[in-house]
């Protein structure tokens, strides 16, 4: 049986755009819901019970788009909220903690493994207690980076200034001897070239996009929620609670084709 409904995806901004790219990479035959909460965006200084809320209006919404799946395309939420919505909503779900997680210690050469993420992300422990799980002798390292993501969403990546940001950032992750970082928020794939550049050759990027998008591939495979090539066409619909023209400009530079026309919705 073939499930045509479409995968609904959420993020605060523009970040969540790269777990979708991951989509469209290794399931290009599923259509899509993408909703920008751009409104409320950064997420990483907010207060657990204020994401928690974002988190349901948003599911209520992407339900309302009859999505069969749901992709948390942002580590706030998906360390805050998602424990919490779980329990409240039968949809299934996926976030990219544990997937970020098992991939790092994959890649990892001396268990030395570097987390930066938002302040929200880094407050709740998620990531270090998955990565402990996996294997409690390793040696993990965190640092919060709020500058990061408004940089972004104003479209300053790759400039000297967001160079300097993610240099000072890193400073302490060098120090501390890393071998593994992993790139605990959307956004930052956006400053890959930055990373890179300040943390030199020694140093491998995780991008926890990719492990999710895999692993939600195994689960609706699973769930029997695939949807098999049969000749219908593939929509992609976009959503955001701020400026629909602003995110149109950015997701279609960073995605490197034109989307269809982006709405907006409040869910306040």
């Amino acid at each position: 049986m073939s499930n045509t409904r479409p995968i609904g995806l959420f993020d605060s901004g523009v970040g969540g755009l790269t777990v979708l790219q991951q989509v469209f990479r290794h399931m290009p035959a599923e259509s899509t819901v993408y909703f920008g909460d751009s409104a409320h965006v950064p997420y990483g200084p907010r207060k657990p019970e204020e994401l928690i809320g974002f988190a349901e209006r948003i599911l209520n919404f992407l339900i309302s788009c009859e999505v069969k799946y749901v992709i948390f395309a942002c580590n706030t939420n998906s360390s805050v909220s998602l424990p919490v919505v779980r329990e409240r909503f039968a949809l299934p779900m996926i976030g990219l903690i544990e997937p970020g997680a098992r991939e790092a210690v994959r890649v990892s050469t001396g268990g030395r493994i570097g987390i930066i993420a938002t302040e929200a992300t880094i407050k709740s422990g998620a990531y270090q207690r998955a990565l402990r799980a996996i294997n409690p002798g390793l040696a993990v390292f965190s640092q919060a980076a709020p500058r990061l993501v408004p940089l972004v969403e104003a479209g300053r990546a790759g400039t000297r200034e967001a160079f300097e940001v993610v240099s000072e950032y890193v400073q302490p992750l060098k120090k501390a001897g890393i071998d593994t970082l992993i790139l605990g928020c959307t956004h930052y794939p956006f400053l890959e070239a930055e990373f890179r550049e300040a943390l030199g050759p020694g140093v491998m990027l995780v991008d926890p996009a990719e492990a999710t998008t895999l692993a939600a591939r195994e689960e609706m495979s699973r769930l029997g929620l695939l949807n098999n090539p049969g000749g219908l066409q593939v929509r992609h619909r976009y959503f955001v609670s701020g400026d629909p023209i602003s995110f149109k400009e950015t997701a279609c530079c960073f995605l490197g084709v034109e989307i269809p026309p982006v709405e907006q919705v409040i869910l306040d």
